[in-house]
């Protein structure tokens, strides 16, 4: 419990003027018109209010000192985190020559009437390099290698597969050069169709090499329908993309390869056949960050003194990519200074700075006077009349990044030879600068924790700090009986899509949000602890019903119906609080019966059933009234199946 804080002078208006009245009966008793009516009663109430508004600004200096004694101790407020995306950079054709994406491209959201454009900016550079096909080669599950190479030139049809295609046959292209974090068009020219599986859902994976693995790629616009008649395939190629030796060639490889199928997917009762092949580059995939780079920024003159301080212009300074680097002027260069936490490990010949990133106040280091009366220096001093820089550094950030996806379609900087740009999904990680009010709360766990792991509170503390991206995060035992160890789940946040409905791949953490948090908690544990860091697992829960409703619109009842599912079975923003589903809260069908009856215009629940789900491979298990989570685990939402009739007074019509 916090102590009480003091209450220097708990007088108010009315006080204050019925004292000073008082006092006018003994010094003036000649006064005896006290109503609000008199001009002398005017100024007693007037000089009351500014005595109460100085009452007020007087009873603020304990929260001034609280403020004070938090900086002496070393709590900071935390910047904010930028927001970043995948942009998707289309060219207006092929082109011959590879085309320079230059880092620091700007891409925005559209600007409308109420709403101004969220500024995104590429953080790397990206060569959009063209492609072609060198070679075709197919190999069959058990590795038999032929080269279709001369038969395609001939104009023959090609088989993609063996003659009864098996799993883990593929189709691989030789393309001239690596094409990392390019966007591949594959176009095909096939006689066979309808060999057996599904056009809309194919039993086909699109890969690359890595240099240790095959890697999946994503892939849009497919308009072969599982390679069964003329079309093109766009594939996004991860950044990882490196050449290999195959086939006696070494190249950039591309392979379709044939997976196994899903429960219900129809699988190839035969080979399809390709008698044309092309491949070529039609853009370039590359991350964009919500934030500004700010160059050759001046910090000041030096006057020589230990512990100066410089600012600046532009605040708050985003630590994602790192903390930026100080220059002091000398002779003809510049010298580097070092961003430190603190002053504590320096030597008076370190060159190093502490920086408040909220405020973007660079601190050089002090000089503090011992008991024998010398003077210790915690670092280097710049001479005096030194100039100071920072040379690169990034500024913006916040929860105004976090855009949907297909929105960032605005090209603000001018590019030859793109035609336009979107983003596949949705950007996150954007987090606002924290308030004042939630660094007095974070203080005394701050000052428990002492930045040792030792609870499951402090792994879960260490862990927020490390990632303010992330929603949710949960310390949970390792399992399987091993002894000293700890499993820290992370939750990242998420846009959801329409409906409040979330994809299963945004609940997976980027690598970076893991590793942040593994290495913030490996500085920190005790010897002997083991740390896991991953995400959750999830169980699906598939809600299948049918509804009466007496609306004219059972369209719209059904929609409602899933919105209302989709955010209870939430795992960031679900649950009876709506703060996110609880780790291992088992899904009841009391409680999904009474989301139903609760949505606007159902009359009546008819039929409800819950299906347990892998939202991974999309299998369901069998109908039950009670859906069990485990404690690591959380409710995903999974393919709702909702049927709304129209209902009149007399029954269902």
């Amino acid at each position: 419990m916090a102590l009480p804080s003091p209450n220097l002078d708990d007088r108010r208006f009315q006080q204050l003027v019925d004292e000073a009245k008082r006092y006018v009966q003994q010094r003036a008793p000649e006064w005896t018109d006290h109503n609000v009516s008199d001009p002398g009663v005017t100024l007693i109430e007037t000089f009351a209010y500014l005595v109460d508004q100085l009452l007020y600004r007087l009873n603020r200096v304990p929260e001034k000192n609280y403020a004070a004694f938090l900086d002496l101790l070393g709590i900071r407020l935390f910047p904010p985190a930028a927001a970043r995306a995948e942009v998707d950079f289309w060219l207006s054709a092929p082109q011959s020559e590879t085309v320079l994406l230059r880092a620091g491209t700007e891409v925005s959201t559209l600007r409308t009437e109420t709403d101004d454009a969220v500024v995104f900016a590429t953080a790397e550079d990206l060569p959009i390099v063209p492609s072609s096909l060198d070679r075709l080669v197919t190999v069959s599950a058990a590795g038999e290698q032929s080269d279709a190479t001369a038969r395609l030139a001939e104009g023959a049809d090609v088989p993609c597969f063996q003659p009864r295609p098996a799993a883990g046959d593929a189709m691989l292209f030789a393309l001239p050069a690596v094409v990392p974090g390019c966007i591949l068009a594959v176009r095909l020219d096939s006689r066979v169709e309808g060999v057996g599986v599904d056009p809309r859902q194919p039993p086909l994976a699109w890969e690359v090499w890595d240099g240790a693995r095959w890697i999946g790629c994503e892939t849009g616009g497919d308009t072969t329908g599982g390679l069964n008649r003329p079309g093109e395939v766009v594939v996004f190629v991860p950044a990882g993309h490196t050449a290999s030796v195959i086939a006696g060639r070494r190249a950039g490889w591309l392979r379709c390869r044939v997976t196994e199928p899903r429960p219900g997917q129809p699988f190839y009762s035969e080979s399809p056949t390709v008698r044309r092949a092309e491949v070529f580059t039609v853009g370039g995939t590359t991350t964009a960050v919500h934030a500004q780079t700010v160059t050759d920024a001046p910090l000041g003159t030096s006057e020589g003194v230990a512990g100066q301080r410089f600012r600046l212009a532009r605040p708050p300074v985003l630590l994602d990519g790192g903390a930026p680097v100080v220059e002091v002027a000398a002779g003809d260069g510049w010298q580097p200074w070092t961003v430190v936490e603190h002053f504590g490990d320096s030597s008076p010949t370190d060159r190093h700075v502490v920086l408040d990133a909220t405020t973007g106040e660079f601190q050089f280091p002090p000089a503090v006077r011992e008991p024998d009366g010398s003077l210790r220096a915690f670092g280097a001093v710049p001479p005096k009349g030194a100039r100071l820089r920072v040379p690169q550094y990034r500024t913006g950030g916040g929860t105004a990044g976090n855009v949907a996806r297909n929105t960032v379609t605005v090209l603000r900087s001018s590019v030859p030879y793109i035609a336009r740009v979107d983003n596949r999904e949705a950007a996150r990680g954007g987090v606002d600068g924290e308030t004042v009010e939630n660094a007095k709360l974070r203080a005394p766990h701050q000052l428990r924790l002492q930045e040792r792991a030792v609870t499951a509170g402090d792994f879960e503390l260490i862990a927020r700090q490390a990632a303010p991206s992330a929603a949710r995060v949960s310390c949970v035992p390792a399992g399987d009986g091993v002894a000293g160890a700890v499993r820290v789940l992370v939750v990242p946040d998420a846009v959801a899509d329409e409906g409040e409905r979330l994809r299963f791949e945004q609940l997976i953490p980027d690598e970076q949000v893991l590793a942040a948090v593994a290495t913030a908690l490996d500085e920190r544990r005790l010897i002997g602890t083991r740390i896991l860091v991953q995400p959750p697992t999830y169980q699906g829960v598939t809600v299948v019903a049918r509804l009466t409703t007496r609306a004219a619109d059972p369209d719209r009842v059904r929609e409602a119906t899933l919105d209302a599912l989709y955010r209870y079975l939430n795992p960031l923003r679900g649950g009876a609080d709506g703060r996110g589903w609880p780790f291992g809260r088992a899904v009841q069908y009391g409680e999904v019966f009474a989301v139903l009856q609760r949505v606007a215009a159902v009359a009546g629940v008819e039929d409800l059933r819950l299906f347990p789900a892998d939202p991974i491979t999309g299998r369901r298990g069998a109908p039950a009234e009670r859906v069990d989570v485990p404690p690591d685990a959380l409710v995903f939402s999974h393919q709702h199946q909702i049927v709304v009739t129209t209902a009149d007074r007399d029954g269902v019509s």
